[in-house]
């Protein structure tokens, strides 16, 4: 079989189905947006902050059931001593996990070894790090001995002598004690609460286990069904009968509003637990065939004759179903034997018609062969199967490289989508691997021409390819085999250094790292010809010309600094200076220099660039390449020097949201003060203090990247993208496209050409242009207001002062303050935001403003832009921390610590205990952390795995106070520095366990580069 199995998924038609409440990968997270009442998958992007918790609406929908009797009080009160919530994250994606921090419930099943029973979607198949709070609200550190392949059970372990003031007792688990009719209680951790105690009535016992969408979903088992109306956070209670037996296990629900529970047997979880207290292997086998609970007058229509029916019905008298094959695997040891579609009769010559029995008979079978009798048609079938490991077509493993992990296709994805179980499967597709889908389910095909077809495969081919090389990927869909795509990713071995081999190991709970190649040095660039296109009907050849200056820029952000949302963006830059390799281009593009730039020349030749220059203020950056290397005829664009006006005729030249380059004849429509609203949630980089000009062609807002240019060929603005707010409904972030006159670059690029780094100034004020009816309001005098209308023909405006930037070292007196309106600077009257630009070379400006309906005559000092752009960041606990970027500068009034939280990661101590972005840390253990330095000191000397408290300050000013857990095994803490001396211009310094490993010890995950999370990476040593 080539193609995806379109059966897999088709045949039954069930109502939509929640673990909890909620989809499996979402059984209520912290802080998440995922949907409370459907399948539909996560949308929300980086960034979201802290949400309300989960409320489910068919809480309400409980009958209220009376008081219950002494006898079942008297049960309850001995069960809840053994019910546990459970606090747990699992760290990073893997399988059909995604990396979240979640709760649920579990129950103590051998008190004395500390054994406690739970959810196989709470245990989860990746790395899980938790703890576990009893009734007395004891805490208690827990790890995962045993999750199951298939089946939704797993076990925890913990210590019993750190539970020292409650007794702790085991709850006997009595799958036989399930009968329709029995009366049950389910007690857990429903909708977050510490604990909630449900009633219901079992109703049925022969229900196929239900399918919870593309994540993790049960099967080959039958499953219980009750009206309990459980919720989030519920997954893994206990279902006790009155004399305080467990007899099932809470497992999922309906999820469209009605109330309907659906509970796991408890026989194997039973088997996995004696085989864990006797000490023996927990064997799973299994012959990669679905099988689904089919009634007799279905199974009739598919062959099974009167003969065999009777024959059944006398065995199993109270039996009203027999299984039938659902789903066969290509390749495995069912192909070509078994046919979807078939009735089963016996096993080893035994009449069979219950999962619990078949999965008894395949379990003690590994390795051996099975003889099954199936009706195929109405006709016997005969075939003999041998059994194979379940554990075996599990992962266990994964190799992270280049911001990607991968493992092993696992059986649960293979059945999901009936393929073949193998296979090379992204479960972290980041980093280099990062592909133009972010959707989940990629399988590689090869890599630099060389076919993968096993992690092993894998692991040798891409430890050959040395960093910062180009190669072709080909990969699939596990939704569309038919399809082979075909990609070319930037290898990145520098930022994300280490290639790592992660296995669980069962005995610690832990995965262990190991590090499996060292990056090879990258290969010397070599000179590379080219020639560009011809830009064909413009009526001015200058005009075409321009083409020859137009260059693709793509930027990787390895971590997420500076509340930037994205870790990838692309766009055209303009060559300003052949010679020297010089290109301006947008900051929505290029937002910091800890990054990877490639810069593509005539669609043919790629270089690496580097940042020169970020402007604080006007929305552009100046980045390099190595002219030596381009063997092209380049042609430096001429700048114009005259400012660009209303209605002026021009010619624009765009590249559209698929990179093909568009032109038109237009003119400038308007050009104004630009405003872009302030991202409160997410305080990021965003032009101000700037014109912008549009202009009149539907092109300009297809278009991200461009120029207006003149007949003559001279640029005379340049097109860019503006990041803009955050949307609150559709929670993406808006885009403007605008242009940006050249005039006001010319005196920044003239000092880096002249190999001298721009040391700008500025007013630490943010202002927006007001008519004269206002200024008049505002104060200013009528005589002021006729010059501004000889000053300016074109626009009669002043700019009034609507937010100050908070300065570190702001000096007492000779500040504006808001409300101000500015006249004059150095004796030039302001009408135009252009006018502003003197600024930029003065470190004291005289000014005349008018203030509260008072002209004031001030010498206004400006401050330094240097010391704008973040140079340190600190990864501890999942959280990335900086100084407070300017953003953050421009948007309070008070900086409560330069200790500032700009990202976090899902699945990390920060995403668990509520560290949230925009946060600031004032204190640690209660010693201040005014800075990043005293923080450092101060974390790094807390023992790995123990509590510490953190008091932080919101950024609307509202304290609080935290503990938060260390884990330094997955997160442990770094330092990265910008230091100019190593080749990409930053360094990083590890610690653990108080010591500096610089450069070693597993990569850690940082916060930062994820687009499906709240911002998460696998980050390395650069050096």
């Amino acid at each position: 079989m080539n193609g995806a199995n379109p059966t897999a998924r088709s045949k039954r038609k069930e109502p939509p189905h929640t673990i909890d409440g909620r989809h499996p990968k979402h059984h209520r997270p912290n802080g998440d947006l995922s949907s409370a009442s459907d399948n539909t998958p996560d949308t929300h992007d980086e960034f979201e902050g802290e949400f309300d918790e989960y409320d489910d609406p068919r809480l309400s929908a409980i009958l209220p059931t009376g008081p219950d009797t002494a006898e079942w009080q008297a049960t309850i009160q001995n069960v809840v001593r053994n019910v546990v919530s459970i606090r747990f994250c699992q760290t990073c994606s893997f399988d059909t996990d995604p990396a979240l921090t979640s709760e649920a419930t579990g129950f103590v099943v051998d008190a004395e070894r500390g054994y406690i029973l739970t959810n196989r979607h709470v245990v989860g198949a990746g790395p899980f790090w938790g703890y576990c709070i009893f009734d007395n609200h004891e805490e208690v550190d827990a790890y995962p001995v045993y999750r199951d392949p298939v089946h939704d059970f797993g076990i925890l372990k913990f210590d019993p002598k750190a539970i020292k003031y409650m007794p702790v007792a085991a709850l006997p688990l009595r799958p036989d004690l399930a009968k329709v009719g029995v009366e049950i209680r389910v007690v857990g951790n429903d909708a977050g609460e510490k604990l909630s105690i449900l009633s219901g009535v079992i109703s049925r016992l022969d229900r196929n286990a239900p399918e919870y969408g593309d994540g993790y979903s049960d099967f080959n088992t039958c499953y219980y069904q009750a009206s309990a109306a459980a919720s989030g956070g519920s997954s893994g209670s206990p279902v006790v009968n009155i004399d305080g037996y467990a007899v099932a296990l809470q497992a999922g629900g309906r999820a469209d509003g009605a109330s309907t529970d659906y509970f796991l047997p408890l026989d194997r979880p039973l088997r996995a637990l004696q085989c864990l207290q006797q000490g023996k292997p927990i064997t799973r086998g299994d012959i990669q065939c679905q099988f689904l609970l089919k009634p007799f007058d279905e199974c009739r229509r598919l062959g099974l004759t009167p003969e065999w029916e009777a024959q059944v019905r006398k065995a199993f008298p109270k039996e009203t179903n027999m299984l039938v094959a659902e789903i066969v695997l290509p390749e495995g040891p069912s192909h070509h034997k078994i046919e979807e579609g078939d009735v089963l009769i016996k096993v080893n010559d035994e009449l069979l018609t219950q999962f619990i029995r078949l999965d008894e008979i395949l379990d003690s079978s590994v390795g051996k062969p099975v003889k099954l009798l199936l009706l195929r048609g109405g006709e016997p079938i005969e075939v003999e199967i041998e059994v194979g490991d379940l554990h075996k077509i599990t992962p266990d493993r994964f190799v992270s490289v280049a911001g990607g992990s991968f493992h092993s296709l696992s059986y649960q994805q293979a059945r999901l989508y009936g393929v073949a179980c193998k296979g090379v499967y992204v479960c972290e597709a980041g980093g280099s691997w990062r592909f133009d889908n972010s959707d989940n389910g990629w399988l590689i095909q090869s890599v630099d021409h060389k076919k993968t077809p096993d992690l092993e495969t894998f692991i040798d081919v891409v430890k050959n390819i040395p960093d910062k090389a180009r190669i072709v990927v080909t990969y699939k869909h596990l939704r569309d085999l038919h399809t082979l795509n075909t990609t070319i990713i930037y290898v990145d071995r520098h930022w994300s250094s280490k290639m790592k081999l992660a296995v669980r190991n069962d005995e610690t709970g832990l995965w262990d790292f190991s590090n499996l190649a060292d990056p090879l040095p990258p290969v010397p660039p070599v000179p590379r010809k080219a020639a560009f296109i011809q830009l064909e009907h413009t009526s001015h050849p200058a005009v075409a010309d321009l083409v020859r200056s137009f260059v693709h820029v793509n930027c990787t952000m390895p971590m997420k600094l500076d509340g930037f949302p994205k870790n990838r963006k692309w766009g055209m830059g303009l060559v300003i200076d052949a010679d020297k390799g010089l290109v301006v281009i947008s900051r929505a593009i290029v937002p910091y220099d800890l990054c990877d730039i490639s810069i593509t020349i005539a669609d043919s030749i790629v270089v690496e660039g580097k940042v020169v220059f970020l402007h604080p203020l006007q929305n552009y950056a100046i980045i390099q390449y190595d002219p030596k290397l381009v063997d092209a005829p380049v042609l430096s664009a001429k700048l114009s020097t005259e400012e660009i006006t209303q209605g002026a005729s021009t010619y624009f030249i765009g590249y559209n949201r698929i990179g093909r380059i568009v032109h038109a004849a237009t003119t400038v429509t308007e050009i104004f003060a630009v405003t872009i609203p302030a991202n409160s949630g997410a305080p990021r980089y965003r032009a101000v203090n700037v014109d912008a000009i549009t202009v009149d062609t539907s092109l300009s807002g297809q278009c991200g990247s461009g120029v207006l240019v003149a007949q003559d060929g001279t640029v005379q603005a340049l097109w860019l993208t503006y990041l803009g707010e955050r949307n609150p409904s559709t929670h993406r972030d808006e885009e403007y496209h605008l242009g940006l006159a050249t005039p006001t670059l010319l005196p920044v690029v003239k000092q880096i050409q002249q190999g001298i780094v721009p040391k700008l100034r500025m007013l630490s004020v943010e202002f927006r242009a007001i008519q004269m009816s206002q200024a008049r309001l505002m104060g200013v005098s009528e005589e002021w207001i006729h010059q501004v209308s000889l000053a300016n023909t074109a626009h009669h405006q002043l700019f009034m002062v609507t937010k100050r930037t908070f300065e570190r070292n702001e000096q007492e007196g000779g500040a504006l303050l808001e409300g101000d309106v500015l006249l004059t600077l150095n004796g030039k009257i302001i009408t135009k935001i252009s006018d502003l630009d003197v600024m930029y070379s003065h470190e004291v400006l005289d000014a005349v403003i008018v203030r509260d309906c008072q002209e004031l005559h001030l010498k206004l000092p400006t401050v330094a832009a240097d010391d704008v752009e973040t140079d340190r960041a600190i990864s501890f606990c999942g959280a990335i921390l900086h100084r407070p970027h300017h953003a953050v500068r421009q948007q309070i009034s008070k900086l409560f610590s330069e200790v500032y939280v700009s990202a976090r990661t899902r699945g990390s101590p920060a995403y668990q205990y509520g560290l949230a972005p925009t946060n600031f840390i004032t204190h640690v253990n209660g010693k201040p952390t005014p800075d990043l330095e005293s923080f450092l000191a101060a974390v790094i000397k807390i023992p790995d795995n123990t509590y510490f408290r953190l008091r932080a300050m919101t950024f609307d000013s509202v304290p609080w106070v935290a503990t938060m857990k260390k884990n330094e095994h997955y997160f442990p803490t770094m330092d990265f520095i910008k230091d100019p001396t190593v080749e990409c211009g930053w360094r990083r310094v590890t610690y653990e366990g108080g010591k500096v490993i610089q450069g070693e010890g597993p990569d850690g995950v940082i916060p930062g580069a994820g687009e499906n999370t709240d911002m998460d990476v696998d980050v390395g040593v650069c050096a």
